[in-house]
């Protein structure tokens, strides 16, 4: 077990960020034993046209058994966190280390509320060369997810 101290708590604010740009920054501030609570998951987005993105992610959903897998999250704050998963190298003790200290919410929670909340470079939803993309929330409600707007 790694017995390096947390050295602070770093507030992401993924509100209209690009999912992968975020998942990214999150992932490797987590494998510099830093806490990052990312916040506002379900107004982050995807690129693509919504016929494009719907249509992959509803691939990968339908194209296990319920039994074996694959588990997809449909709620916006657990597909985030398993986005995240997957850029961390969850094959040794410190990727799995680094992925405890990485939590998601649906909006702000009471935690991080009045706290500096950072946004990372280069992600902004405007530096898409097009204007097409799908919010991360929308996904998910199309995913089949219950969770309230």
């Amino acid at each position: 077990m790694n017995n390096h101290k947390v050295l602070m708590m770093i507030i992401i604010d993924a509100e209209n960020m690009i999912v992968g740009r975020v998942a990214v920054a999150a992932a490797q501030q987590a494998l510099l034993n830093e806490k990052v609570l990312v916040v506002n998951c379900e107004k982050a987005i995807i690129s693509g046209s919504k016929e494009f993105v719907f249509a992959k992610y509803k691939q990968k959903y339908d194209r296990g058994v319920p039994k074996k897998g694959p588990f997809i999250p449909r709620m916006p704050d657990r597909f985030f966190r398993r986005i995240i998963r997957g850029m961390l190298p969850m094959a040794g003790a410190r990727g799995r280390e680094a992925f405890k200290r990485v939590m998601c919410y649906l909006g702000v929670p009471e935690e991080a509320k009045g706290k500096e909340t950072f946004k990372v470079a280069g992600a902004d939803a405007k530096k898409l060369p097009t204007m097409k993309f799908v919010v991360l929330g929308d996904l998910c409600t199309q995913l089949g997810s219950s969770w309230n707007k």
